[in-house]
């Protein structure tokens, strides 16, 4: 049995945590950084955090793939073409694409975002009339479906555009799926009252081969696949955020071309893997009171996500 005691440390060099785990025979005493406060930015000289792993349109790193795909988007929903779908392993971008293309769409368009995709039918619809700002006493599925229809009609004949983004699309259960290809049924003769875009893992696709959602499947028009940084994005998504977080100056940060490709090898290019290992990293260079951001630095903050503390 292990019994673990925390203890928040501020001392004049670095705040820490010491982590006091006692196994069958013996206490183990480790130090670690107190996450509570970005305690590195003076030292870097930055002015906010560069490495958050939650998705942030400030910090979007543009390859040639991720303007591929913003493009899709807004073509999809500009044109109305009904279904988009968007796929990439965990942790590419997605749901920052996302934001960004929200932020794009301009004030003639009506939103909605679902980022829980666990929802029955009936709580689809009213999750989506509750986004739109609806006033309604509809107290079944019929009744939601009709209040939906009655808006996304009045909206489209305002000359305005209606799109529905769900993330993490490849967990909605099927009923809702069916839903949502009930829900692309309402048109006119020239274009789909609402537009969807599916945001979701490689396992999305998989799901859309399943024969009962082969409706569905012949309904998606525009689709992309977001892959991961090669090597040079790699280095370029890093420096990229540094100089963002700087706001105009200049990071007192340099990484050795040994640590840039470790971290390319560990993340497979994968910007969340990133983000999470140069924050690690650059938290040993602090306690180290190094600028330089080397292998060494790297080992620790790979020790330190895989739960290695020895």
């Amino acid at each position: 049995m292990q019994v673990l005691r925390v203890i928040i440390v501020r001392t004049l060099r670095y705040p820490c945590r010491i982590i006091q785990q006692k196994t069958r025979h013996r206490w183990t005493v480790t130090f670690y950084p107190s996450y509570t406060t970005p305690m590195y930015l003076d030292f870097y000289g930055l002015a906010e955090h560069p490495f958050h792993v939650t998705p942030d349109p400030h910090f979007i790193f543009w390859t040639e793939q991720h303007r591929d795909a913003l493009d899709h988007l807004l073509y999809g929903i500009t044109e109305r073409k009904g279904f988009v779908e968007l796929t990439g392993e965990v942790g590419t971008g997605k749901t920052t694409l996302c934001r960004v293309c929200l932020e794009e769409l301009g004030e003639e368009v009506d939103t909605a975002l679902v980022l829980n995709p666990f929802l029955s039918e009936e709580q689809l619809l009213r999750a989506l009339i509750a986004d739109f700002g609806l006033s309604t006493d509809a107290t079944d599925l019929l009744s939601c479906i009709q209040a939906l229809y009655e808006f996304l009609l009045a909206r489209h004949d305002a000359g305005r555009t209606v799109v529905v983004f769900i993330d993490e699309a490849q967990n909605l259960p099927l009923k809702t799926m069916e839903q949502l290809r009930l829900l692309s049924n309402f048109e006119t003769d020239q274009a789909k009252l609402l537009q969807v875009v599916l945001c979701g893992q490689p396992e999305l696709r998989q799901r859309l081969r399943q024969p009962e959602l082969r409706q569905l499947r012949q309904r998606i028009s525009v689709r992309f696949t977001l892959g991961p940084l090669n090597e040079q994005d790699t280095a370029r998504y890093i420096g990229h955020r540094l100089a963002i977080a700087a706001s105009g100056a200049m990071p007192k940060i340099e990484f050795t071309e040994a640590a840039i490709w470790m971290i390319y090898g560990h993340s497979r290019g994968c910007p969340r893997l990133i983000n999470a290992l140069v924050d690690h990293s650059l938290i040993a260079g602090y306690v180290n009171q190094s600028h330089v951001i080397d292998q060494a630095c790297l080992h620790r903050a790979i020790a330190q996500l895989e739960g290695d503390h020895r």
